[in-house]
């Protein structure tokens, strides 16, 4: 019995040695081992680990995962326009060395966003300063964020932290500027639209000067095709009765009369005045008159 309980009083012993002299980390976390209040090692290895039982050494945690920064209001900063900006952003970062951090912050995260939020505007007025409204807010915007995540990481090596990303949520005029600034918009967009449309009312008018033209060579084209043609009509015409006369010139002569008399009383109104003995008349009086 007395074995059975010296047994377990070792094992209990054992167990409460372990239990003041191992410690555990975490994927997510360091571990900042401290010897009476003096910081002794940094472990960053997941695992089980060993240090002196308190009060010679206790375990402090930090957090090794990414922490997010989320600026609540919004920066004011000067473009090289001399415009004036609110820019509203946020900061990815983690603890990259812990040791520096805990110097700087003591474990304190607020204190380490406070400290990150003033380095990250010295960083937003050096970029932005050197760029105008247009780079920052579109064409070189992308750039700007890796510049000023590049800033701002030269900035917080110091203090143990490491800058994953920085990003432009939102940025704007001022209020005291961003009426006149739609104004210009406006102006500028109403420019553009009266280019727009003097350029297409020109272009508008040459199509149809062109279409005038070329309906007018289509025409005279026509107009001398069509005089070919009834010149070639006319021309065999000519031929076939110059042909049908000579054979029979006394048919020339009837038909030549007939041609004379539709022609001259084409209209019932008309009027002639000829002596009816002449010869003018004389298919009239005698169709087989010769």
């Amino acid at each position: 019995m007395n074995k059975l309980s010296t047994v377990v009083l070792a094992a209990a012993v054992v167990m409460v040695g372990a239990k003041l002299c191992l410690y555990t980390v975490g994927e997510r976390e360091h571990a900042l081992v401290f010897a009476l209040g003096e910081l002794k090692e940094v472990q960053s290895e997941p695992g089980l680990h060993f240090k002196l039982p308190p009060p010679l050494q206790n375990v402090v945690y930090l957090d090794k995962r990414i922490l997010t920064l989320d600026a609540p209001t919004a920066d004011l900063v000067q473009t090289s326009e001399k415009k004036n900006l609110m820019i509203d952003s946020f900061v990815k970062w983690r603890i990259a060395d812990a040791r520096r951090y805990w110097v700087s912050f003591q474990g304190n995260e607020r204190a380490a966003n406070d400290r990150i939020s003033s380095l990250l505007r010295d960083a937003l007025n050096q970029i932005v300063n050197k760029r105008t409204v247009n780079e920052i807010t579109s064409r070189e915007r992308d750039v700007a964020m890796q510049e000023i995540r590049n800033g701002l990481q030269s900035r917080v090596t110091d203090i143990g932290v490491e800058v994953v990303d920085v990003r432009l949520k939102r940025v704007d005029f001022t209020p005291e500027i961003s009426e006149s600034v739609y104004r210009r918009m406006e102006a500028e967009r109403k420019r553009v639209a009266s280019e727009e449309r003097s350029t297409g009312a020109a272009q508008a008018e040459k199509i149809r000067a062109d279409a005038d033209r070329q309906r007018e060579v289509i025409l005279a084209e026509a107009y001398r095709k069509a005089q070919e043609v009834r010149g070639e009509g006319d021309a065999q015409a000519n031929a076939t009765y110059a042909e049908a006369f000579s054979r029979d010139p006394e048919f020339a002569r009837f038909y030549r009369n007939i041609e004379a008399y539709r022609t001259s009383f084409a209209e019932k109104n008309d009027v002639m005045v000829v002596d009816p003995s002449s010869d003018f008349f004389k298919y009239m009086k005698d169709p087989k008159k010769q």
